[in-house]
């Protein structure tokens, strides 16, 4: 090498026709890539202390302990008289706290199982606005988990599992599992909700009492509601279907949907019809509009994957049924 050292220059590059600056270019967004899906939210509530938990829990525990001091002392008693009979005394104070044991393992595993849903509707809803990888792997292995032992389920998890190592999109992969395992189920759902309107519709109108109307109403929203949730994977108990129930209607806070207008039911179900009716199958009608807006909602907490509000089912579709199955004027 020479001791010459090259002078610093500044070249100047003159774009040509050969030469073409790179761009970078977005594909315009389908439809389908701009609907949000929104997973459904309890009601946001301040914090502050649980005083109704807390009174609950200390008096279910004073009344644990008083039944668990009187059955020690009728045990006790009983061994007095004779050990024949303090053993049967103890053999069904043991079964009883087995029965207990499993009522109580029962209520924890179904709100565990409430709350996976929960977080798989989050999870799936993330990686279908964003294209999330990671959230809809994780979405796909709870609802593998939450399916696994379903008889109705296994021909969906094995075409999942034949297809799934192909799609490397989150969008993708959340549509291949909604078709293999929660899709079909859509059309139980549509089943449930609208038989549970007619049936709310006619037991409301024989009903011959306000009081046992109500009761009628609530009994029949509430075996919906379970229904819908063993449809879609959950196994609610007690405590879980009170919980389901009350998410239900948070969710109907958030939507507004208990807001039925006379503009709406005249829309839907035509005017003048229910003026051609008679006054109790008006007021059995309106009962049934209202169970189908409880069925639709407890069908968004139900199912897994949030579905996309192009794709749901509409209520005027559920109405439009239901007064179908009405009689005709002067029909008995």
């Amino acid at each position: 090498m020479s001791g010459e050292r090259r002078q610093p220059q500044v070249f100047v590059i003159e774009p040509t026709a050969n030469v073409e600056l790179a761009t970078l270019r977005f594909e315009p967004e389908t439809e389908e890539d701009r609907a949000i899906v929104v997973p459904p939210a309890p009601v946001l509530r301040p914090p502050r202390v649980p005083w109704g938990v807390l009174l609950a829990g200390t008096l279910a525990s004073l009344l644990m302990m008083w039944a668990g001091l009187a059955v020690t002392q009728l045990i006790e008693d009983y061994f007095a008289r004779a050990p024949l009979l303090g053993w049967v005394a103890t053999g069904l104070a043991g079964i009883a706290a087995l029965a207990a044991f499993a009522i109580i393992a029962r209520e924890i595993w179904a709100l565990a199982r409430l709350n996976r849903i929960v977080h798989i509707q989050a999870d799936a809803a993330h990686a279908l606005n964003t294209d999330d990888l990671p959230a809809a792997n994780r979405a796909v292995t709870n609802l593998r988990t939450l399916y696994r032992h379903r008889p109705d389920a296994q021909l969906g998890l094995r075409d999942l599992s034949t297809y799934d190592s192909d799609i490397l999109d989150g969008r993708a992969r959340m549509r291949l599992a909604e078709r293999h395992l929660v899709t079909w189920r859509d059309a139980e759902a549509h089943r449930i909700i609208a038989h549970a309107a007619r049936r709310i519709t006619l037991l409301t109108t024989v009903a011959p009492t306000a009081a046992l109307d109500i009761l009628l109403v609530a009994a029949q929203n509430l075996r919906m509601i379970r229904e819908l949730a063993t449809l879609y994977g959950g196994r609610p108990s007690a405590l879980a279907t009170l919980r389901l129930a009350r998410m239900v209607l948070s969710h109907l806070a958030v939507t507004g949907g208990l807001a039925l207008s006379d503009n709406l039911i005249q829309h839907v179900v035509g005017k003048g019809l229910l003026g051609r009716l008679s006054a109790r199958f008006g007021e059995g009608t309106v009962n049934g509009i209202l169970t189908a807006r409880v069925g639709l909602a407890a069908r968004d907490v139900c199912r897994p994957i949030p579905q996309e509000p192009s794709a749901k089912d509409t209520l005027s579709s559920l109405l439009k049924e239901l007064v179908s199955s009405a009689p005709e004027p002067g029909t008995s």
